[in-house]
């Protein structure tokens, strides 16, 4: 049954009626794609009629029979039918035609031309008639295709501009990866200069990413495919255009003219150069060739560029650093290719393509493709010139000098990874130029400082993670001993007029108010067995502290319920569950002890206050014999911040509670940082494995105040 129906749309194919003809291969293209019916229609002598209609048909007929004869070369049938007539047909078409169905369906055409050595599963008799080669005629009687192409990329169709940019991608791996070593880099170039990279480069930042992502991605990996042939391309002088790259750039630093010495048997009638005529580029010896090693040809094409671009700033430059010392120089030349080798690891380039196939299963998800699509790879060049010129920056700001090479490498490398690496796909490179030329040394040394730490912690973590923890725990104990000896020592308190809700609204005329002298002071000194804070007022702040007898007023700590305060907190301050901040409009700080008070069920029962149970239970918790009600017990009013974090902390540890002002913290911090420092200090060297051993600095030349300065002043 289906036998017949391919017979008949065959016959209705070859119909002189165009809309007989129209009709079946409208029907056609839906059903082609189909392998076995793709055999039986080759068999009943389809193929032909439809190579016919893709010579010759017109408008709709015409873009039907493309794309009918495209998902046949998909299914890797009918090439014995693809010639030169058809393919030249076909490159006319995307020249000339301005329909887009019709351009859609020749550009699928000639994308499975020029893969067929990629993607067929046999092997062809007619090396030339696919590929890259099977276009050049019909290219050179049509030059302007190339061009005409490029321009699709901005068309509003996305199939249109998918399709093209597959034939790019197409044209460019077939160029790559079968033409000879002198054609591929012209035909690059010649897509350079009609802007593929600029319409690439504004499709990946589009909003239209979803549907053009698989070229889009494919694009990508053929950049890194580029680059990275570019960089095993080793520089051989003997080569003329490496010879002339080198030249330019020697001839851009706008050299000194040796004065001319007369030809004598001496020198041999040879004629004098400059001694240093590659080392004042910043190359470390007068022969440059070998230097490229790592870079290859890409490291020179990176500073030929820039050297091209900018060959004001360029002798600039070299007029300045020649008016340093020599050791204070910075090597141009090395500091290009250093940026070069830091771009190449920043964007994985030796990533094989396989790797980068893999992007295509996490497409699911705008998140995904915001993660894999880098755009700024298309912008090579211009983040070579600004990497280079950070470097340069950063030289002298340091005032680095020649040893420090491979430092100031190291800030660049760490300076382009925060930048570019974390980098938005939608982040103009304007912007990225801008954080690169103003990206202070203090934050990068932060940075840099934070990856050391990281890297230590790879390395060490779980022994320093167990370390920590101990001496989190010992610095902890010994804060908490300090803060409790604060307590036992005692302190003045200032008694300020309270704010009195009576008064009425507060005003900006009671914002500006000063704050009146204290009418008394309060002293509080916490007993020796630490069970009672003992406190009195005075009429006056005597010189000499008062005895525990001298204070008859007491508190005992273990009706405490919590401690309020309005002091300023890190952080890790919500550790404490029954500490709030509460600020208050008059005074700078305030501590509240608060109780429980129990409230008795008869009159025999006398006031008393009841030990507290756990904080999420306070409030429901009750007793038989009465109601227990919280009330302020003391109030402190601490005249500085240090006495006022050294009296909540301490009431708070007292308690067995974290503390949570920010000062004491520090403290922590501090404590535990130096606890780590000494206990490093007992590591010796001896005891690290595969180290080489280092001589140990003797005391020759140090007099009597020799001292270790700890803390860097």
């Amino acid at each position: 049954m289906e036998g017949v129906a391919v017979s008949e749309l065959v016959e209705r194919l070859g119909s002189e009626e165009d809309a007989v003809r129209k009709m079946a291969v409208f029907k056609l293209q839906s059903s082609i794609g189909d392998p076995s019916f793709a055999d039986v229609f080759i068999a009943e002598g389809g193929l032909t009629k439809l190579r016919y209609l893709t010579l010759n048909a017109t408008g709709n007929t015409l873009a039907y029979s493309l794309t009918s004869f495209s998902r046949l070369l998909e299914v890797d049938k009918g090439w014995e039918f693809v010639n030169q007539e058809l393919v030249k047909r076909v490159v006319e078409l995307v020249v000339t035609h301005p329909l887009v169905n019709i351009l859609r369906g020749a550009m699928s055409i000639l994308v499975a031309v020029v893969s067929h050595p990629h993607t067929s599963t046999t092997r062809t008799t007619q090396p030339h008639a696919f590929g890259f080669r099977a276009l050049k005629p019909a290219i050179a009687e049509y030059p302007q295709f190339l061009e005409m192409l490029v321009s699709r990329l901005s068309s509003a169709d996305h199939a249109l501009c998918t399709n093209a940019l597959q034939l790019i991608n197409s044209l460019m791996r077939d160029a790559i990866t079968n033409g000879a070593e002198h054609e591929w880099p012209k035909f690059i170039k010649r897509l350079q200069d009609l802007g593929v990279i600029r319409a690439v480069y504004g499709l990946m930042q589009g909003t239209a990413l979803q549907d053009l992502a698989h070229p889009l991605l494919e694009f990508q990996a053929l950049t890194k495919v580029l680059l990275r042939k570019w960089r095993d391309v080793p520089v051989d002088l003997d080569k003329p255009e490496h010879r002339r790259a080198l030249k330019g750039i020697h001839l851009a630093s706008n050299p000194e003219k040796v004065p001319e010495q007369p030809e004598n048997e001496e020198d041999g009638g040879k004629r004098k150069h400059n001694p240093e005529k590659w080392r004042r580029l910043g190359f470390e010896s007068e022969s440059p060739a070998w230097e490229f090693q790592d870079a290859g040809f890409l490291g020179m094409m990176d500073l030929a560029d820039f050297v091209r671009k900018h060959e004001d700033g360029f002798q600039k430059l070299l007029l300045e650093q020649s008016t340093q010392p020599i050791d204070q120089r910075c090597p141009i030349a090395r500091a290009s290719l250093s940026v070069t080798a830091i771009l190449y690891e920043n964007f994985e380039i030796d990533k094989s393509d396989l790797e980068d196939s893999k992007g295509y299963l996490a497409l699911d998800s705008r998140a995904s493709i915001d993660r894999i699509f880098r755009p700024m790879i298309l912008q090579w060049s211009k983040l070579h010139t600004a990497g280079l010129q950070a470097f340069l920056r950063l030289w002298k700001s340091t005032g680095a000098e020649i040893a420090d090479f491979s430092k100031v490498a190291e800030l660049v490398r760490i300076l382009l990874e925060a930048v570019v690496g974390g980098a938005s796909r939608t982040k103009e490179i304007q912007e990225i130029e801008e954080e690169l030329a103003s990206f202070e040394y203090q934050r990068l040394r932060e940075l840099q400082m934070e990856l050391l730490e990281l890297t230590y912690e790879d390395t060490w973590g779980h022994h320093l993670r167990q370390v920590r923890d101990e001496l989190n725990h010992e610095a902890l104990q010994f804060i908490k001993e300090q803060r409790i000896r604060c307590l036992l020592q005692g302190a003045w308190f200032p008694n300020t007029a309270p704010f009195k809700p009576e008064t009425g609204p507060v005003t900006k005329e009671d914002l500006n108010r000063v704050a009146p002298p204290p009418s008394t002071y309060r002293f509080v000194r916490l007993s020796h067995n630490r069970r009672w804070l003992h406190y009195a007022d005075f009429p006056t702040k005597a010189s000499n502290e008062p005895s525990l007898e001298e204070l008859p007023e007491k508190i005992d700590l273990t009706t405490v319920s919590s401690v309020v305060s309005n002091v300023s907190a890190s952080s890790s301050s919500i550790t404490s569950s029954t500490s709030t901040l509460t600020p208050s409009p008059f005074s700078t700080t305030r501590i509240t002890i608060h109780g429980y008070f129990l409230t008795p069920s008869s009159p025999h029962d006398s006031s008393a206050v009841y030990p507290p149970h756990s904080h999420s239970n306070s409030k429901s918790s009750s007793h038989s014999h009465g109601h227990r009600k919280e009330i302020p017990l003391l109030t402190l009013n601490p005249p500085s911040h240090t006495l006022a974090s050294e009296w909540l902390d301490g009431l708070l540890m007292l308690l067995n509670q974290q503390p949570i002002t920010a000062e004491t913290n520090k403290l922590l911090k501090i404590v535990a940082g130096y606890g780590l420092k000494i206990r490093l200090l007992n590591v010796r060297f001896e005891e690290l494995g595969g180290v080489e051993e280092r001589e140990v600095p003797g005391r020759e030349g140090v007099d009597e105040e020799y001292y270790y300065d700890v803390f860097g002043g």
